[in-house]
């Protein structure tokens, strides 16, 4: 089964309805790049080379914010569709004939929705019934959010059998 390793973290936001309770922040053990993801599909029984692979995938990424900038959503079978939203500066536009993109849109996102049927159902209600949760500390001695993603000079964190570095998966994000 799966793993998705987790660390507990502490709420001292103050003012906080739930301040002192402990919440789950997930741990990866590795960003793949499209060069290590297409070795990885080339390892599972492909008939493609590593190099075939990362040729689609490179192709799969150009043309998808191809279309994403052209207006258009990407429906993956399986995986789910990608989309984009608009963010508006706060307050909006006083009159419609005010309105001007420039000034008035913030940014422009990319979402992901994951394919929910029921042959194929990503969703996280059934998502999270596919994963094994392992508290990264069980392995990762001490490490803690204040410390470096990916941990520091240390290598492998010590006590992290056979497990690369683990870093957080929300860069930046704060308390």
């Amino acid at each position: 089964m799966a793993k998705i390793f987790y660390l507990l973290k502490q709420n001292n936001a103050k003012g906080s309805s739930v301040k002192g309770k402990w919440f789950a922040r997930q741990k990866t053990v590795e960003t793949l790049n499209t060069r290590k993801m297409a070795n990885h599909i080339a390892e599972h029984g492909s008939i493609y080379t590593p190099d075939v692979v990362f040729g689609v995938l490179e192709k799969f990424r150009s043309c998808l914010l191809e279309m994403l900038l052209n207006s258009r959503r990407v429906k993956i079978d399986g995986l789910g569709i990608f989309f984009t939203t608009l963010e508006n500066v706060e307050g909006g536009a006083a009159k419609k004939e005010d309105f001007m993109p420039q000034r008035n849109l913030k940014g422009l996102h990319i979402r992901f929705l994951p394919d929910s049927t029921t042959e194929t159902d990503i969703s996280s209600r059934e998502f999270i019934k596919k994963a094994e949760f392992v508290n990264a500390e069980s392995f990762a001695g001490t490490l803690t959010d204040d410390e470096p993603a990916g941990g520091g000079s240390g290598g492998n964190q010590g006590g992290n059998q056979n497990y690369p570095p683990i870093s957080s998966d929300d860069p930046g994000e704060g308390d």
